[in-house]
């Protein structure tokens, strides 16, 4: 037998022997790796679906990117919702209003950076640097309730039927009677985090959004995560919602969301456009100027990866220290800002110590320390607007398919013997 013959024979052998042990070749369609095709097949679908008009998903592991891909448009409709003759696509440079992401990767960041720096204690009360809460239960809370939701506060309140700016809105939240006893159980908070916002901002004496971008986005390089990006000149951004149809109805239908003792027509300053480049939450908008510690931020994929690589690293990127290790930990074990929730945050299943977070708007991260596993999913679900009900669409499967279907993937990647990285 020539030794040509018995080289195909060999090879023909081994394929035999491997797909016996169930081991399967696949030849990608278009150079994308399986995991990019399954995921690109759920995002699709949800597309298909129409829970969003455009989506961004990208995941990592250890620094490394293994998916990234922008889906549909940045921009199809407006407002009404009325389909636009020539749709914005979406692009991973699309800044997205991440709504209560700010949350974390803004507000959470700022309380760790002074915590770090020796300017506050976890354990201090509020009222050591805001007057208004140090009457009544108030004056129990502490700066590490507030990061738990465990204040006692209220999720949500129309502070803009109140207030008009930061000042009026500091003195409205501080007359509001506690609705739970502090640090008894967590009830997630809005209010808490405009709390937290005006802690930074008085400590500082800076604006929040000034206080980050000078000690964190700009040292890191983060030229795509700012507050109110139309007033710094960005162009690619993402349309979120048409007006605010969701926060009029809770206000004005009692059987709808929060109760809410407001008088409906006392409000007069409801936008009627698409939303772009402003932030979608009322009370960001109308009551902080777009600047608070529960949403205005606006942000992209590449950067919030680089945010949450920080944390994954303990404080440093490179050769570069930007927050001590010990300090990151104290607040990532302690669930201080971040949920540690699976069920919250969409990742049952996932190894101990995963944290998150989601944002109305239709975002949502997952961060996994053992394996350093990062999944940013970011999504436009308010552009289509609201459904008969009045909600929008509900992505919570696709956000755990998306988890299942990363941690089988980089499993089986390991797994298998053939895995060349």
């Amino acid at each position: 037998m020539k030794r040509k013959h018995i080289y195909v024979l060999i090879v023909a052998c081994i394929i035999l022997v491997l797909a016996y042990a169930g081991i399967k070749f696949q030849k990608p369609s278009s150079g994308e790796s399986e995991l990019s095709q399954k995921l690109n097949a759920f995002v699709e679908e949800a597309l298909q679906k129409e829970l969003f008009p455009g989506a961004v998903l990208l995941v990592a592991e250890k620094g490394v990117i293994l998916h990234r891909r922008a889906y549909g448009h940045a921009r199809r409709y407006d407002y009404g919702p009325v389909e636009l003759p020539r749709p914005e696509a979406m692009s991973p440079d699309h800044l997205f209003d991440v709504a209560s992401l700010t949350k974390v990767f803004a507000t959470t960041f700022g309380i760790m950076l002074l915590v770090d720096r020796g300017e506050i204690a976890l354990d201090d009360f509020v009222h050591t640097y805001l007057d208004g809460f140090a009457a009544g239960e108030k004056r129990n809370i502490r700066i590490r309730h507030l990061l738990r939701h465990r204040a006692g506060l209220a999720s949500w309140k129309p502070v803009y039927y109140h207030a008009a700016n930061r000042e009026e809105s500091l003195a409205y939240i501080s007359t509001l009677p506690l609705r739970y006893p502090v640090g008894s159980v967590r009830h997630y908070s809005d209010l808490g985090f405009m709390i937290l916002g005006y802690l930074i901002e008085e400590i500082t004496g800076t604006s929040l959004d000034r206080y980050l971008a000078e000690n964190l986005y700009e040292p890191l390089g983060l030229a795509r995560t700012t507050f109110n990006p139309l007033d710094r000149g960005y162009k690619k951004l993402v349309a979120t919602s048409h007006g605010n149809p969701f926060e009029r109805r809770t206000v004005a239908d009692d059987s709808f969301e929060d109760r809410c003792d407001e008088d409906p027509g006392a409000f007069q300053k409801w936008r009627r456009y698409t939303l772009r480049g402003e932030v979608n939450d009322g009370n960001a908008f109308y009551a902080h100027g777009g600047v608070a510690g529960h949403a205005g931020l606006f942000s992209t994929v590449d950067d919030l990866k680089i945010l949450t690589d920080l944390l994954i690293n303990g404080g440093s990127l490179g050769k570069q220290a930007y927050i001590r290790p010990e300090t990151v930990a104290a607040f990532l074990q302690s669930g201080l800002g971040w949920s540690r929730n699976p069920r919250f945050i969409r990742a049952e299943g996932a190894p101990e110590g995963t944290f998150g977070h989601t944002g109305f708007t239709g975002c949502n991260v997952v961060v996994m320390p053992q394996t350093k596993i990062v999944i940013i999913l970011l999504t436009n679900r308010q552009h289509a607007g609201v459904g008969t009900g009045g909600y929008y669409p509900a992505i919570d499967q696709l956000r755990r398919t998306i988890v299942t279907t990363v941690l089988e993937g980089i499993d089986l990647l390991h797994s298998s013997p053939l895995t060349c990285r």
